[in-house]
C-alpha cells in the first residue's frame, strides 16, 4: 500500500508533548510513530504529510524542517471540532524525483478513494503536479488554485519545476485541467508571455493588491478549488520576520491565515498544500496557524457540493442587453453561484449547465447590465 511509504514522525517533535495541556491538538489526533505505526484511516477525515522533496526547486533553499512545524501545531489549541485528524508522517525522497511524484500521486489517489483531505506541508510547488495526476487517474475535470507571486508557465527548463509546473499540465494528454486560478500574482514576477496565455486560456489571475484590499470577493475560487497549494515565497517579508527571506511586497501574515480559511470551508477542495516554506522560527509558527485556520474552515462546512438547486436556493433572474444568467443563493450560507449555459449541438438544441460560484457583487454588476468577468471567462472555457 502507498501509505506505507511514509515515515514515522520523528522522535523530536514530539518530545515535550507528554508536558502540554491535554486540550492541545497534538494530544487529540492520531500521530504515526515507531511504536503505534500509521493510525486507523477509517472515520479519518484530514491527514497531514510532511514533504522534503525540493530536487526541482527553481530556488535554492535549505531543507524545511518540518518538525519545527508539527511543534508549533501540535501546541495549538483546536476549535470546537468534531473532526478525526491524523498525522501521518513524513514522504522520504525518491531515488529520483519522478519517484518521490509517483508515491504523491499514490498517496493522493488513495487518500482520495476514502475521502480523506490530505495537508501537504514541506517540499517545493511542482510538489503539486502529482496531485493534478490523481485526477487524470480518475478521469475527473479539476480546477486548482495556486496562492502565488508567479503564474508558474517558465518554458526556459526542459525539466519541470517549482516554476515551470503549470506548463507541464497544460501540456499533459489527457487533460482534465478545467480551470486555474492564481491569487496574489505580482507583474515584475511575471513575463508577459504568461500572462497572454492565462489570457489566451481563460484562467483566472487576482493581483496582489486585489486580494489584499477585497479578500473576500476571492473566496468563491476557493469554493470552486479541488486542488490548493500556497507558495510560501508569496510572504511579505514581515509575515516571516526575516527581510532576507520575504519579499519587500507579498501577502501578510493575517490574510493568508483567512485565505487557508477559505479553503477549508470549500466543500469541495481535496488536497492543499504548503510549499517552499523559508526556514524561520516565525514560518513555522506561521504555518501552524495556516493549518488551524484550513481545518477551522473545514469544521464549518455547510455540505453544498455537488449543488441541489431545488432545495435551500432563492433564484434570481438577471436580464442583460444580450443575455439572461441565472443566479441561486443558498438560504443556508447566504452563498451566490451562478448558472452557466453551453449550447453543445446547435441543431438539436442540446444544453449543458453547470454552477460557478460567485458574490453577491456579480449578481450587482448583471443587475447594472456588467457582464461578471467569471461568468464571462467560463462560458469561454465550456466552448
Amino acid at each position: 500500500m502507498s501509505l506505507e511509504l511514509l515515515l514515522p514522525v520523528n522522535k523530536e517533535a514530539i518530545l515535550g508533548l507528554s508536558m502540554l495541556p491535554k486540550q492541545v491538538i497534538g494530544k487529540n489526533i492520531d500521530i504515526h510513530t515507531e511504536e503505534s505505526g500509521l493510525p486507523e484511516l477509517k472515520g479519518l477525515q484530514i491527514a497531514i504529510i510532511g514533504l522534503v522533496e525540493q530536487r526541482n526547486s527553481f530556488f535554492v533553499n535549505p531543507q524545511y524542517d518540518v518538525n519545527q512545524f508539527r511543534r508549533e501545531f501540535y501546541e495549538l489549541y483546536p476549535g470546537n471540532w468534531k473532526l478525526k485528524i491524523a498525522d501521518l508522517g513524513d514522504l522520504s525522497n525518491g531515488e529520483k524525483v519522478k519517484d518521490t511524484y509517483f508515491a504523491i500521486k499514490e498517496i493522493g489517489f488513495h487518500l482520495k478513494q476514502m475521502n480523506i483531505v490530505p495537508v501537504f506541508i514541506g517540499g517545493s510547488h511542482d510538489l503539486i503536479f502529482p496531485l493534478y495526476q490523481v485526477f487524470q487517474e480518475f478521469k475527473e475535470l479539476v480546477n486548482m488554485v495556486s496562492v502565488d507571486r508567479s503564474f508558474d508557465f517558465s518554458q526556459e527548463d526542459e525539466l519541470i519545476s517549482g516554476r515551470s509546473y503549470m506548463s507541464k499540465i497544460i501540456m499533459e494528454k489527457p487533460n482534465v485541467l478545467n480551470n486555474y486560478s492564481n491569487l496574489g500574482y505580482q507583474n515584475y514576477y511575471c513575463a508577459v508571455e504568461e500572462k497572454d496565455l492565462m489570457d489566451k486560456l481563460y484562467f483566472e489571475g487576482i493581483r496582489l493588491g486585489q486580494v489584499l484590499d477585497h479578500l473576500h470577493l476571492v473566496e468563491p475560487i476557493f469554493r470552486d478549488a479541488d486542488i490548493v497549494g500556497f507558495d510560501m515565497k508569496c510572504l511579505s517579508w514581515d509575515a516571516i520576520a526575516d527581510p532576507l527571506k520575504g519579499q519587500p511586497n507579498g501577502i501578510d501574515s493575517r490574510s493568508i491565515c483567512a485565505l487557508s480559511r477559505y479553503a477549508g470551508i470549500s466543500d469541495r477542495v481535496g488536497f492543499i498544500g504548503l510549499y517552499e516554506l523559508p526556514s524561520t522560527p516565525m514560518m513555522d509558527q506561521l504555518a501552524a496557524q495556516i493549518v488551524w485556520y484550513f481545518i477551522e474552515g473545514f469544521h464549518y462546512r455547510f455540505d453544498e457540493h455537488p449543488i441541489n438547486i431545488n432545495n435551500g436556493f432563492l433564484k434570481y433572474s438577471v436580464t442583460l442587453s444580450n443575455q439572461t444568467i441565472i443566479f441561486y443563493k443558498s438560504e443556508k450560507s447566504n452563498r451566490w453561484w451562478m448558472e452557466l449555459t453551453n449550447e453543445t449541438n446547435l441543431d438539436n438544441k442540446t444544453k449543458t449547465k453547470a454552477l460557478l460560484a460567485c458574490t453577491k457583487n456579480d449578481y450587482e454588476l448583471a443587475a447594472q447590465d456588467i457582464i461578471p468577468e467569471r461568468w464571462y471567462n467560463a462560458i469561454r472555457r465550456m466552448n
